[in-house]
């Protein structure tokens, strides 16, 4: 991820260690008692990366838990976001006087059922895919492209982003996405000055689809 953000951003990828890493107290009591296996390293590798951000902006060792709508609880005067997938996690934070707010995603590079297709692309955008370059999974693109922009919209306006509320433009050479919110979320988000567009950086590598974006201060 440290390649789709600013360097205002701290940026921390997992290594091996870190599916297993320690977590802190106010960190392990978020996990209940049945969280199966995979829970539990995805959570530990978040954690432990989200830590390692705050310490690269120079912060004291700080749990890191999860509020009741399952958002990381970031410290005071920083804002942050976690992502994970097969074999990939990653977390990102910045300082509050840098950026408004940030949001990254990770997905495997792999075709979208015709259901999931339905769900997250706007007609638009589905013809979109058709003239897009081939050799691209575009609707993995996007999906990962608007869980990025949910991310960012959600901790300044505090409300729920439908897939559909997201108009996206890809810029296959570029690597960069333009998501435009529609005017009917804008004007019920209730904050001042809502986001009305977010733009963001993609790359498909690896096998994986990474999609990152920040929203710059007012």
């Amino acid at each position: 991820m440290r390649d789709l953000l600013p360097s205002t951003v701290a940026v921390a990828v997992a290594g091996p260690g870190d599916w297993t890493g320690e977590l802190l107290p106010a960190e392990q009591a978020c996990l209940g008692e049945r969280a199966v296996d995979s829970r539990r390293r995805d959570f530990a590798a978040g954690r432990t990366c989200a830590r390692r951000a705050l310490s690269e902006l120079g912060l004291p060792t700080t749990a890191v838990p999860t509020a009741a709508d399952r958002a990381p609880v970031w410290p005071a005067g920083v804002v942050g976001s976690i992502t994970h997938t097969a074999g990939y996690c990653a977390a990102a934070a910045a300082h509050t006087t840098d950026i408004r707010s940030v949001g990254m995603d990770a997905e495997q590079h792999r075709e979208v059922n015709p259901g999931v297709r339905r769900l997250v692309l706007l007609p638009e955008e589905e013809a979109d895919c058709a003239r897009l370059p081939s050799g691209i999974y575009w609707p993995v693109v996007l999906f990962s492209a608007k869980e990025t922009v949910y991310k960012v919209w959600y901790p300044v306006v505090r409300s729920w982003l439908d897939f559909h509320d997201a108009r996206l433009d890809l810029d296959p050479d570029a690597g960069t996405f333009t998501a435009r919110i529609a005017p009917a979320r804008v004007d019920a988000a209730g904050v001042d000055d809502p986001p009305t567009s977010i733009t963001g950086r993609f790359v498909v590598a690896g096998g994986l689809v990474r999609t990152a974006a920040v929203l710059p201060l007012r």
